[in-house]
């Protein structure tokens, strides 16, 4: 049996208006009981935000069929760290995904009273409220010997008026200003395809993505098939220029279902 991992920005979605066809290949999926997962670099919702969001789209999943980066930064913090103060850079996803962790938040106001020094992890994803005070406190954490910990690589992403700045650009930052690495959980890092292999459960796995540096490069990386969709960042002049080679490309989402049928 095969399973899909769909990513959500460019494949199934543009900010908030769904891709067409979306709605009706996972319709296909559910009627013919493929198993699928939802795949996001975005941390800046939690599954149920996303559900909620796909639901106003006519998209209805569960949220336990949806894995975000801050999902996937969580569960490997619980698996791999010791408890510490956290510091956040992100979103309302990631900021609930790390409170959820229960070791303790320090927010910028806390950090205007020193406490900075008290944090042990800062963890950076998409932020729409990025302020400089943010960055400030994240890198004085950072020289300061705190784990920098970035939920995705994505230097940008698709919306509704083009393309935008994503979780990448705001670590790019960081990394300029404390000279140091962080750990990247999400795709197409080994974190997050120990979180989707364990979900789906199968052995042959479709990726669909519209990015070729994190979807393409995920599948590729980890023996999946690599499905490219034209409705997201990345186009054909770019498969040559960043030599990453999908295994097939697809106008959109919609047109999967004419290989699906052949499976099935």
């Amino acid at each position: 049996m095969i399973g899909i991992i769909f990513d959500m920005d460019g494949v199934l979605y543009r900010g908030n208006k769904p891709i067409p066809g979306a709605k009706e290949v996972v319709e296909f999926l559910k009627e013919n009981n493929v198993p699928f997962l939802f795949l996001t670099n975005n941390s800046t919702k939690t599954p149920e935000m996303y559900r909620e969001k796909l639901a106003k789209m006519g998209i209805e999943v569960s949220a336990d069929r949806i894995v975000t980066s801050g999902l996937a930064t969580r569960l490997y913090m619980e698996r791999h760290f010791t408890p510490g103060k956290v510091f956040v850079i992100g979103g309302e996803g990631l900021v609930k995904e790390m409170d959820e962790l229960g070791w303790g938040l320090v927010t910028v106001e806390d950090a205007r009273k020193g406490k900075w020094r008290e944090v042990k992890y800062v963890v950076v994803g998409l932020d729409p409220g990025l302020t400089y005070e943010k960055l400030k406190y994240g890198t004085l954490a950072i020289r300061n010997g705190a784990r920098f910990i970035g939920t995705n690589p994505d230097t940008t992403f698709p919306g509704e008026e083009g393309v935008y700045p994503g979780a990448g650009s705001i670590i790019a930052a960081l990394r300029a200003s404390t000279e140091r690495e962080p750990l990247i959980i999400g795709k197409p890092n080994e974190p997050m395809y120990e979180i989707v292999r364990e979900k789906l459960g199968v052995e042959e796995i479709w990726m669909v993505g519209d990015r070729l540096d994190t979807d393409i490069a995920f599948a590729k990386k980890f023996g999946m098939q690599a499905i490219m969709v034209l409705t997201g960042v990345h186009t054909l002049n770019d498969i040559e220029k960043l030599n990453i080679k999908p295994d097939l490309v697809l106008d959109s989402v919609a047109r999967l279902i004419d290989y699906l049928k052949v499976i099935e």
